[in-house]
């Protein structure tokens, strides 16, 4: 994995879901990420429920993440609800911390 996408994915990791203390990468809501050649970023993500009411602040929240990181010329966030979030999503680590795990 490149280094920049490497760093964009620790600046996810200091995002977090509102209602829930995980971060947004590890709670699976990111599904794609793309860096182009002149380093502009394309995110898509979802959320964990269409009808979020913080749905402009988490957006914004990432957008301004991946922005600060050092070699990001801009960030494009497109927010999409297909497929639809559910928790098979979550790193095991997001699963544990709420107790999720099924061990």
């Amino acid at each position: 994995m490149p280094s920049l996408e490497r760093d964009i994915i620790m600046a996810l990791r200091q995002v977090y879901d509102p209602e829930i203390p995980v971060n947004i990468y590890d709670l699976g809501l990111i599904y794609e990420i793309k860096v182009d050649e002149g380093h502009n970023v394309f995110i898509q993500m979802t959320l964990t429920a269409p009808n979020c009411p913080m749905a402009d602040y988490v957006v914004d929240q990432v957008k301004t993440a991946i922005e600060d990181v050092p070699g990001v010329v801009t960030a494009t966030i497109e927010l999409v609800f297909e497929p639809v979030w559910d928790k098979s999503r979550m790193s095991e680590e997001a699963l544990v911390e709420l107790g999720l795990d099924e061990d």
